[in-house]
């Protein structure tokens, strides 16, 4: 099979496509014609050395996949060959034509769902549902300020936030990100390349602040929107794509007894995956009703895994970046 391989701890540019023998299949697993794989801010940390989650050399990128299933391995029920699924991998694998996939991480996708979509939605849909759900329960009527509002993360808490019953302040850089957000249903815009984010967010909620923070960006946004909340807020740290890692003071914490949240989506499902399968059926639903519409902002081909992680690191696209295998 084809495989995008890494050999060592580097940038996009050290990653080599080559053939590479097929996995056996073991109990419990199923194996997928992959035909799109999702690109995550996770993978890049992951090539470099610098993610919770480091494999041995060489290895296989990627957490994410949507395509068939080709074979079923002993154990495995409620699969057929030919059906159409997506599928998680949080140690990596899906940057090839070929997955062995765990079957309690593999979800049915709806006929009218092509791949590239499905291969966009597990990681980002899945990580804002339980961010926003299980982790900040953001109730009714809370003001939810989004961080990175128009990435392939930030897009998602939009939505969700949404269909929870949120009000929405979308924080992005620049009009045409902005754009994005308001068009998957964010109630306020925050240009953060000209606007503070800390007096925006006070003027748009009458100096009450925000309920709930998402926050995949860190760094300076992190800062200003610790200075932006209501009582009792809930900042929930999903990542750090600024490239810096905040500290939080701990005074501004105790003041209006905030508290700061980690979200960790793939290891919330390596340790629960049939959970997790159920929280993607019920976003599927989601999806199928209309109330979730992934954006990909573009594809690459396999072949160019490095120029495809290049794209989601120069933060130009909004939506999630997907490699394409056919």
């Amino acid at each position: 099979m084809r495989a995008v391989v890494c050999r060592q701890w580097g940038g996009p540019e050290s990653l080599t496509v080559e053939t590479v023998a097929s996995r056996k299949l073991e109990a419990g697993q199923v194996r997928l014609r992959v035909r799109a794989s999702g690109i995550n801010f996770a993978d890049t940390l992951m090539v470099a050395g610098k993610y919770q989650v480091k494999p041995e050399f060489p290895f296989t990128p990627g957490m994410e996949a949507a395509g068939e299933i080709t074979e079923i391995g002993p154990g495995v029920r409620g699969f057929s060959v030919g059906q159409r699924v997506m599928a998680t991998a949080r140690g990596g694998g899906t940057y090839a034509d070929e997955l062995a996939a765990n079957a309690d991480s593999v979800v049915a996708i709806p006929d009218a769902m092509d791949f590239v979509t499905a291969a966009s939605f597990p990681v980002v849909y899945g990580t804002s549902h339980f961010a926003l759900t299980r982790r900040g329960n953001l109730r009714r009527g809370e003001v939810l300020l989004v961080l990175g509002a128009a990435g392939g993360v930030g897009l998602t808490a939009v939505e969700i936030g949404k269909q929870l019953g949120a009000t929405v302040i979308a924080a992005a850089g620049g009009p045409d990100k902005l754009a994005v957000a308001r068009e998957h249903g964010a109630d306020h815009l925050i240009d953060y390349t000209r606007e503070s984010i800390r007096e925006r967010v006070r003027e748009l909620t009458g100096g009450n602040g925000a309920d709930v923070v998402y926050d995949p960006v860190g760094g300076d946004a992190f800062d200003q929107a610790l200075r932006a909340v209501n009582w009792e807020a809930r900042m929930l740290v999903i990542g750090f794509a600024s490239g810096r890692i905040q500290a939080v003071p701990a005074n501004l914490i105790l003041v209006k007894n905030i508290s700061v949240i980690g979200v960790v989506w793939g290891a919330q499902a390596a340790r629960d995956p049939a959970l997790a399968s159920r929280w993607l059926t019920e976003l599927l639903g989601w999806w199928e009703q209309g109330k979730l519409k992934p954006v990909v902002g573009a594809t690459f081909p396999l072949a160019r895994a490095g120029d495809a992680m290049n794209a989601l690191l120069s933060r130009k696209h909004a939506g999630k970046i997907v490699l394409t295998c056919d």
